[in-house]
């Protein structure tokens, strides 16, 4: 049984607590297969992940409600990516996708451009968020894409890389240079359809986790001006604004896999016998779980304080998620390795959880801002403060 006790703590209200329990038997019932196995076509699985989960009505949070005001609620989609990271890594990534893919448009889309969201939060569209380029990750500032303005409209040209979703989703948020000014306040955001002419995707990733992603190539994709999010000009602020939202939830994902890794080396150690005692009565082990557990909690905090700090009306919390994010992924990677020392020969079989736990977290502490670049962001907030 996890550890539930965290959600007592002050952070949480009885609303979150409803939801973690009713999504917790959700997942019992519904995602029996955990990380990975038996996952043939990736895209196929994540189709029908989303499929599930819009139908179960665990979309809903990923995206705003047009008819009702309430800001997105960062804690629900902690709680959701959490409880998702430690069942099954695809299901974590499949909810993920609808919330970061339609950001902008809860954020910043008009009335529009907000009927997307009708889809999305059921299930029946899935959204991508393209960003990054093959010359332009963590600096956003440096994107070559460029849409240019063409009559009643905007002709996009270039290409997007690392894309999740990519080849699979049936609308895209890109960012594009549109040269209002330079660097990063000539950027603008549209809405684009996955059928708009001109748009393909120029090659299939594959990555160590089993993870639909895509290189995008825009070849004079003409879209109306209605189609941007936004101001002219205003890419930077809406990308920054979404990754500022959804940038602890990657913490709570890596959360999620952290505690799973500890369940699973509780199991083990308490299980199986080493000179005739069980593994954990060896001292060197429970310092292990020792430091597992101080990581979990602690990594748990930061996540959870991010989250409470944008619920509670916080304009910007760049410091507390970019402090929970490096925390939580890198921690986690610390937490799975130990697990999948305290596993043996079990912990590198192919198929085995931890195994599987091993490839997913890598990624985490690389998107949405790698973390070296997050300790820069720390740096410069921190020091912003002072002056």
């Amino acid at each position: 049984m996890p550890d539930r006790s965290f959600l007592s703590w002050p952070f949480f209200e009885d609303r979150h607590r409803d939801h973690a329990a009713r999504l917790e038997d959700w997942c019992a019932k519904n995602l029996p297969v955990a990380h990975g196995h038996g996952i043939g076509d990736v895209d196929a699985a994540c189709r029908e992940l989303v499929r599930r989960l819009g139908e179960g009505g665990w979309l809903l949070p990923t995206a705003v409600d047009p008819a009702d005001p309430r800001p997105l609620d960062v804690r629900t989609l902690c709680i959701t990516r959490e409880t998702l990271a430690r069942h099954d890594g695809l299901a974590d990534f499949a909810f993920a996708m609808q919330g970061l893919g339609t950001g902008a448009i809860s954020l910043f889309g008009t009335h529009a451009q907000q009927e997307w969201l009708a889809r999305t939060r059921r299930g029946a569209a899935l959204s991508a968020f393209a960003l990054s380029e093959p010359r332009s990750g963590s600096d956003v500032a440096n994107m070559e894409m460029e849409a240019r303005r063409d009559g009643d409209g905007y002709v996009l040209s270039g290409e997007k890389t690392w894309i999740s979703n990519g080849g699979i989703a049936d609308l895209y948020c890109v960012f594009a240079r549109t040269g209002e000014a330079p660097g990063a306040k000539g950027i603008s955001c549209f809405l684009v359809p996955a059928d708009a002419p001109g748009l393909s995707v120029a090659e299939r990733l594959e990555v160590v986790a089993p993870h639909p992603l895509a290189r995008l190539a825009f070849d004079r994709v003409r879209v109306p001006a209605a189609a941007m999010i936004g101001a002219p000009g205003g890419g930077f602020r809406v990308a920054m604004s979404v990754l500022d939202t959804f940038r602890p939830t990657v913490g709570s994902a890596a959360l999620g896999f952290a505690r799973r890794a500890l369940d699973e080396s509780i199991a083990r150690t308490r299980d199986r016998e080493l000179f005739g005692a069980p593994l954990f009565d060896l001292q060197m082990v429970q310092g292990h779980l020792a430091d597992m557990a101080l990581d979990v909690d602690a990594a748990a905090l930061l996540v959870y304080r991010a989250a409470w700090a944008k619920d509670s009306g916080a304009a910007r919390i760049t410091r507390e998620a970019a402090m929970a994010k490096l925390f939580a992924t890198d921690r986690a990677q610390d937490v799975i390795d130990r697990a999948v020392q305290l596993h043996g020969g079990d912990g590198v079989r192919k198929g085995h959880i931890v195994e599987s736990l091993y490839r997913e977290i890598r990624a985490l502490r690389i998107y949405e801002g790698a973390s070296d670049v997050q300790k820069v962001v720390i740096a410069r907030q921190t020091m912003g403060a002072a002056s």
